[in-house]
């Protein structure tokens, strides 16, 4: 008797400016000069999804980019400055199909209301593949540019001194991302009538306030958006310890996380699914991706010969938060293959040089899971929520009012 074939990977790739070592706008393939243009996002998505990927996250931020994680710097020697990534998403989704867009959103010091009419507006821009990453500011000069409070100094995430300051701002990402959600629900699918002889437009009755007040927000609505697409685009979170582990687990549709080998990936999954169930959504997809860092070449001694020189116009060591993967696409494959026993259903690759690596995981690393029967040959869905196999959900406030 013949066993079943494995489940096929989910795949994304994370866009950060020229990639995620700090020296790759220094490379020849780099594009430096184009980074603040439409036509350089736009054509690393293209590349991303002739690829068949699931989707592409994008990077942002609401201050410079440092090499301190939790303060500026003033280095001159790597790229600081963005473009807005709900922006970038809605400038290129025009020019895609069907690969998922996710930008990055700033959850504290914006508001829910604002930010679930710019993904609900991508969502309709894209013909339903928007999502978004949520993620928290803990720095005080980004508290400073909005002067609406003050966030004091913390020595590092996992510091004693941080946990306390953490679980708020973590509690508050919770609560914005529940104020977007029943924003998004606010307009029944059917609350727009259009019916030019009679005059009416909208159904005022299938319009709802959510009412929602909270220990951060107190939020009347509806939103001024119409039901997205998707109903509820994904809401994604990239997430290292156990107060981040809990916000995936209340609140988000994909956690990325971050680990080093295959047993450190069972404990975390295992973590985060123990949470889903405290939270009450054990019965709910929950999607669990490993980030990796990669350099792509024909072979290892080529991947670490590039990591080499990279490093060194850094003037230092790449060190992340992700594992660093050098190597071939070959042996790329063989480690998400083996990380996937660990509970993972997907992977985030962050390209350490976007104009060489991306195009390596689009053209070499598919087609060897292709090979594999590990990823798809074509795409099988047009929204986004369809390609990760989440069904398009009820309405909230209908199901009530029903």
């Amino acid at each position: 008797m013949s066993s079943a074939p494995p489940s096929p990977l989910h795949l994304a790739v994370a866009l950060d400016g020229t990639g995620w070592h700090p020296a790759s706008w220094r490379e020849p393939v780099a594009r430096p000069r184009d980074l603040f243009t439409a036509g350089y996002w736009a054509d690393l998505v293209a590349e991303a999804e002739r690829g068949l990927l699931d989707f592409v996250t994008i990077e942002d931020g609401l201050g410079p980019q440092s090499s301190h994680f939790l303060e500026p710097d003033e280095r001159t020697d790597q790229v600081r400055g963005r473009l807005d990534a709900v922006l970038i998403a809605s400038r290129v989704a025009p020019l895609t199909r069907h690969i998922g867009l996710v930008p990055t959103v700033v959850a504290t010091h914006t508001e829910p209301f604002h930010i679930s009419k710019a993904i609900a507006t991508l969502d309709y821009v894209s013909a339903g593949r928007a999502g978004l990453r949520v993620q928290i500011s803990a720095r005080p000069n980004e508290a400073a540019h909005f002067g609406r409070r003050t966030i004091g100094p913390i020595a590092a995430y996992d510091s004693p001194d941080a946990r306390e300051p953490l679980t708020e701002l973590f509690d508050e990402a919770a609560d914005h991302v529940e104020v977007i959600r029943r924003l998004w629900d606010s307009w029944e699918d059917d609350a727009e009538i259009r019916d030019a002889a009679t005059g009416r437009f909208v159904d005022r009755d299938k319009l709802h306030y959510i009412d929602f007040e909270g220990r951060f927000f107190d939020v009347k609505g509806p939103s001024i958006t119409p039901r997205p697409p998707q109903g509820q685009p994904l809401v994604s979170a990239l997430a290292h310890q156990t107060i981040p582990y809990r916000l995936v687990a209340r609140q988000a549709d994909i956690g990325y996380v971050t680990p080093h080998d295959a047993q450190q990936a069972r404990a975390i999954v295992a973590e985060i699914r123990s949470e889903q169930q405290a939270a009450g959504r054990a019965d709910e997809t929950l999607h669990v991706f490993g980030d990796l860092v990669v350099l792509l070449d024909d072979s290892r001694a080529e991947a670490e010969d590039r990591r080499g020189r990279l490093d060194a116009l850094a003037g230092e060591p790449y060190t992340g938060d992700a594992r660093t993967f050098s190597g071939t696409a070959s042996e790329l494959a063989d480690l998400l293959e083996e990380l996937s026993e660990s509970g993972l259903t997907g992977f985030r690759l962050r390209p350490a040089v976007a104009g060489h690596d991306l195009p390596r995981v689009a053209r070499d690393l598919v087609p060897e899971l292709q090979r594999r029967r590990r990823f798809r040959d074509a795409y099988e869905a047009d929204t986004l929520r369809g390609l990760l196999g989440f069904a398009r959900p009820a309405n909230r406030y209908a199901a009530a009012t029903a």
